[in-house]
């Protein structure tokens, strides 16, 4: 089998491939990406008929890592790969949001888009070529598709930025940033940064941009060679009446617009409109009904669509009464949950997170185990979106992708904040639980994130806050709005939804979607340099409430104390079978991890616990175990068993000594068993350790004053 073949070079000198005509040939579109030995083969298939009554694109999104890519069994008592997991769901998200906007919005056929990791190397990320993969399987078929799209991976190392970097580089880098663009507009941005400024991520994203150009011209290439691609399929278009159109929007189209402009709350505004709706209805007759019904609904909506747009670009008037850079009032408050390490309320508008923070030990680490990443967290966030925030009444089925992909942008937008290494022994969980929800629900996570993490006593190097932008524009006019911290409505009626979350110094984090074809350099500016501004408000918000960590845990929380040993002592802690560590936790009370440090010959000894004096006698044990007698010192010995000659003493865990019963005291004593017993504490002297056996050779005498000798026994 002769496959095509389209090769692409970074400016590195490496190489990537799109291969197609070889595999998955019943698909619509089907390519292998390769890069090095990492492979992914993307498949799109797209049905030529559109289900009765359907109003929506059904684009689906699947991402799956094989385990058989880097020669691995999958982990687990089924030995198959199951569900997707938070890797793979946010790898999805990525895609979908590049591809989305790029399909014509008459297109309602149901298209399926499956990216699988074939093939591995170790240090080649997929997740920078899975847009790729994706975009060029629909490059090479006959789907209608206003791409090509790219996406990749941009890192600053050590001042330089790099396109596509190897894991290893990643590690050190202070910007981590995937961009998704066409040949001539920006698409998606998400990622996470070290403070940096507006203008870095900016240059971030033109170095992107550069290289995505490069991507997007292959793919090009390669759909020239492919004679099914030249010609785009003939697709069903939905139903459509311009005079029912004309005569809806003349009926509501200025009611509309004066709901929308009263600065009516969510619920009231939408009672409001449906109103006007159930008006506009009633003006037909039932069989105009039965007819147009869902025209009716969807013609409606574009009137909505219309007038808060219009409304915003000719008079700068919001939904909710606010100029287009206005912040929605703010409230907060920690230590709200007495049981939790540390929380807070935060309410922005009708926006509200309550979030908890939780400490644990290197055993509540969250360890992730996929093809392409192996890692444990520290440091990690859930999101959680019930229905009931939005007055809803829905089956709860488990976490969403949404969820997911929210609750990752306010990890990655805390943790370069979080202190790392001897500064913070703990593993840490944050909760947020979303109560009420109407724009923005995942930055406020993030604020309410961090003042949770204050109220704790996490020591943050800096407050962190979040705002959402979003954008309204007219291409035929020119004109645009960018919107400061956006309503629900705002998001879903607008043009885009650009996530930033930041410091007083600088950006931590960002996502961004489009809703339509891309995004100019212009509007991008305008919304970071606005957005910085509105995060600098919110930040002066938060700090109303608390401004700095609190300088102690709460008394409730769990104490950690970190001691290090000779590696060559691990074991002896340990026990056989674990014998003594776990002794020593059921005693104590306490939680008790090891971990080696690699190239020290040095164990950490974690000991955690609400009890500080267990702690300290965990501490104490641990020492001594570990802690070579010297001889001259004095110890306090346990007896642990009576001999005919003397008693055996234990100076130190698992360090026992001979006290011969000579050594006892000056006095001559016939039976040990008459001066002591298994079980008592003797103060002892190390006099001895023999050179060959090691032996401990002990005596009380040595440390008793000698009597004086009376006159009679001279």
């Amino acid at each position: 089998m002769q496959a095509i073949i389209q090769t692409l070079q970074l400016e590195d000198g490496r190489t990537i491939t799109i291969e197609t005509g070889k595999l998955a040939k019943q698909a619509d579109g089907s390519v292998v990406v390769r890069m090095g030995n990492t492979m992914l083969l993307a498949t799109v298939v797209a049905s030529r008929e559109v289900k009765e009554g359907q109003d929506f694109f059904p684009l689906t999104i699947e991402y799956k890592e094989k385990f058989s890519a880097d020669g691995r069994m999958p982990g687990g008592f089924i030995k198959r790969e199951n569900r997707p997991n938070e890797l793979e769901i946010l790898t999805c998200r990525l895609v979908d949001r590049a591809l989305r906007p790029l399909f014509p919005e008459d297109y309602l056929c149901e298209c399926q888009v499956i990216i699988s990791l074939i093939s591995y190397e170790e240090g080649i990320l997929p997740d920078a070529l899975a847009c790729l993969a994706a975009s060029a399987a629909l490059a090479v078929s006959d789907i209608p598709f206003n791409g090509p799209v790219s996406e990749v991976r941009v890192a600053r190392v050590d001042g330089k930025f790099i396109v596509n970097p190897t894991a290893t580089q990643l590690e050190t880098a202070d910007i981590d940033m995937i961009i998704a663009a066409s040949m001539d507009n920006v698409m998606m941005v998400e990622g996470e940064m070290s403070e940096i400024s507006e203008e870095e991520m900016l240059e971030a994203i033109n170095v992107a941009h550069a290289a995505i150009k490069i991507q997007c011209q292959a793919q090009l290439d390669l759909a020239s060679k492919i004679a099914k691609s030249k010609v785009k399929r003939d697709y069903a278009k939905p139903a459509s009446d311009l005079v029912l159109k004309e005569r809806i929007t003349k009926a509501a189209y200025d009611k509309v617009y004066a709901i929308a402009k009263t600065g009516l709350g969510k619920h009231e505004r939408s009672a409001e409109f449906k109103k006007v709706y159930e008006e506009v209805k009633a003006t037909f007759t039932g069989e105009e009904i039965t007819a147009s019904g869902k025209l009716i609904k969807t013609y409606f909506h574009d009137v909505e669509y219309d007038a808060v747009r219009a409304l915003l670009l000719n008079e700068q008037i919001r939904l909710d009464g606010r100029k287009p850079d206005q912040i929605r009032a703010i409230w907060s408050e920690v230590d709200y949950l007495p049981s939790a390490h540390g929380s807070a309320i935060f309410t922005r508008g009708e926006t509200q997170s309550l979030t908890s923070v939780t400490l644990g030990t290197k055993l509540d680490e969250q360890k992730m185990d996929a093809v392409s990443v192996a890692r444990s967290e520290k440091f990690y966030l859930h999101y959680n979106f019930p229905p009931f925030s939005t007055g809803e009444a829905k089956m709860l089925r488990g976490t969403s992708r949404r969820e997911i992909g929210h609750g990752n942008l306010a990890q990655r937008a805390l943790k370069p904040v979080i202190p790392t290494g001897e500064e913070n022994p703990y593993t840490i969980r944050v909760v947020s639980d979303i109560l009420e929800s109407n724009g923005s629900s995942s930055m406020a996570t993030v604020c309410a994130g961090t003042l949770a993490l204050m109220d704790a006593g996490i020591q943050i190097k800096a407050p962190v806050s979040g705002i959402a932008m979003g954008l309204i524009a007219d291409t035929k006019s020119g004109k645009f709005e960018v919107l400061s911290d956006i309503l629900g409505d705002e998001d879903h009626l607008g043009d885009m939804d650009f996530k930033v979350t930041g410091t007083a110094k600088g950006i931590t984090a960002c996502q961004m979607d489009i809703k339509v074809e891309g995004l100019s350099y212009e509007i991008l500016t305008k919304a970071l340099h606005q957005a910085k501004v509105g995060r600098l408000h919110i930040l002066g918000e938060m700090a109303k409430t608390i401004t700095t960590p609190n300088a102690e845990l709460k008394a409730h929380a769990p104490r950690m104390v970190s001691i290090f040993i000779e590696a060559q002592f691990i074991g002896m802690i340990i026990g056989p079978g674990g014998k003594h560590i776990q002794e020593l936790q059921k005693t104590s009370g306490t939680v008790i991890t090891i971990e080696e440090i690699e190239k020290t010959k040095q164990g950490k000894v974690s000991i955690s616990g609400s009890n500080a004096d267990a702690i300290q006698q965990v501490v104490s044990k641990i020492k001594g175990m570990t802690t070579a007698p010297e001889v001259g010192e004095t110890y306090d010995g346990k007896v642990k068993s009576i001999l005919a000659f003397g008693a055996v003493v234990e100076i130190m865990p698992g360090k026992e000594g001979l006290l011969h019963i000579s050594e006892f005291d000056h006095r001559r004593i016939e039976d040990i068993n008459t001066v002591v017993k298994e079980g008592d504490i003797v103060k002892v002297k190390l006099l001895e350790i023999e050179a060959r056996s090691g032996k401990l050779k002990l005596s009380r005498k040595a440390l008793i004053p000698k009597p004086e000798r009376t006159a009679e026994a001279k």
